[in-house]
């Protein structure tokens, strides 16, 4: 049976996409309330999701990636977390403002999500074709045996080998690649018009995290779905994603299609991370890096809060926060104060560097940057 498109799942449902658009956020902000002050995690994200379109949501640890997902999800622990503005609509319909209970049903059959750890996803007590089963069970009333047929149907197109045996078998007894591909199982049970992958290849080989990306983005083309992409890997989207959204801080700073970004980057945050690409064309130099780290969320910098940490930071980026996202050149939107000569490459250097990485800042908290990214895509892979 031909695979419906989500144009005509959504025709037959409740909820109606108006031009292919799935998912608006608009001026979306969270934060936590903890002892050590206000953890201000979302500081008003926007973006948009159509139809068969995948974008890719890119940044250090603690940007506030996840938090995003969560909040569309609705799923942000609270307390201590409260989303305190902005819209998060879904065909047209504020998630923020319906009751819970009609957010429920959209929650699995309209949006679902791949969690980052499957491991700890996965329930260590029951069998993964329980676990996949539970979403007809509880969704579409099915029975034990029916249910358990289409767990064997979803691992099996999932690539999961000898399903039928293996799906009353434990998450322990999978591989991290093989809970990955059952996690990815369980999201696209119900056939989401929204799928939302939160660093679906952490800790798993090369050749399993493109074996992960290849088969997301099978499902994806097959299914027309909107596809979210949460990552800090630069070179795990490069080839997969139409559009590029990078996070610092709570705040999208550049919002570019793919090529355009990895090509020149507008953002002196997304000029380092490609910067710090491991290069097979430049051996025997250092690695460059962004030095310092990211801010503690409870005292995010005045002015522009990547200043400490950037090359170009100038008296202005200390005391006024960049412009919203703002368009430069035709496709580039850019939240700095320096987005053309940045983009344009005359962007003037104003602190110290040792062969190309900029110093820390001493003063900076502790927080553990992530990895760098290993690829640029090929403009002829773009789909």
């Amino acid at each position: 049976m031909a695979q419906a498109t989500q144009a005509e799942k959504l025709s037959g449902s409740r909820y109606s996409a108006q031009d292919g658009l799935l998912l608006a956020v608009d001026d979306l902000h969270v934060e936590f309330r903890t002892h050590e002050g206000v953890a201000k995690a979302i500081n008003g994200v926007n973006f948009e999701l159509h139809e068969g379109e995948t974008l890719a949501i890119l940044g250090e640890s603690g940007s506030g990636k996840s938090v995003t997902a969560q909040a569309v999800m609705g799923i942000v622990d609270s307390p201590p977390g409260f989303v305190t503005g902005g819209e998060i609509r879904y065909c047209g319909q504020d998630l923020l403002t319906m009751p819970e209970e009609q957010r429920r049903g959209i929650r699995g059959p309209e949006i679902s999500m791949v969690f980052q750890d499957a491991l700890s996803s996965l329930n260590p007590v029951f069998t993964v074709g329980w676990q996949i089963g539970e979403m007809f069970r509880i969704h579409r009333g099915m029975n034990k045996t029916d249910a358990q047929e289409q767990a064997v149907r979803l691992m099996e197109r999932v690539s999961i080998p000898g399903a039928r045996q293996r799906v009353k078998a434990f998450p322990h007894q999978f591989s991290g690649g093989m809970r990955q591909r059952i996690m990815i199982a369980m999201a696209i049970a119900l056939d989401p018009a929204v799928l939302i992958a939160d660093e679906p290849t952490t800790a798993l080989d090369v050749t399993v995290q493109a074996q992960i990306m290849d088969l997301l983005s099978e499902l994806q083309e097959e299914r027309k779905m909107g596809l979210i992409l949460i990552t800090h890997d630069l070179g795990v989207v490069a080839d997969v994603a139409d559009r590029i959204a990078v996070m610092y801080a709570g705040r999208i700073v550049e919002h570019a299609d793919v090529y355009d970004l990895y090509a020149r980057p507008g953002h002196p945050y997304s000029k380092g991370l490609l910067e710090s690409i491991p290069r097979l064309d430049q051996k025997g130099t250092q690695l460059a890096a962004i030095g310092g780290l990211p801010p503690n969320l409870t005292r995010i910098p005045a002015g522009c809060s990547f200043n400490p940490r950037c090359r170009y930071a100038a008296d202005v980026c200390r005391v006024d926060p960049p412009p919203p996202l703002r368009e430069i050149g035709h496709r580039w939107r850019s939240a700095c104060h320096f987005a053309e000569e940045v983009l344009a490459g005359t962007a003037e250097v104003t602190k110290g560097t040792l062969d190309g990485v900029v110093q820390p800042d001493p003063a900076a908290d502790e927080l553990e940057p992530s990895a760098g990214a290993t690829a640029m895509p090929n403009e002829g892979d773009r789909r």
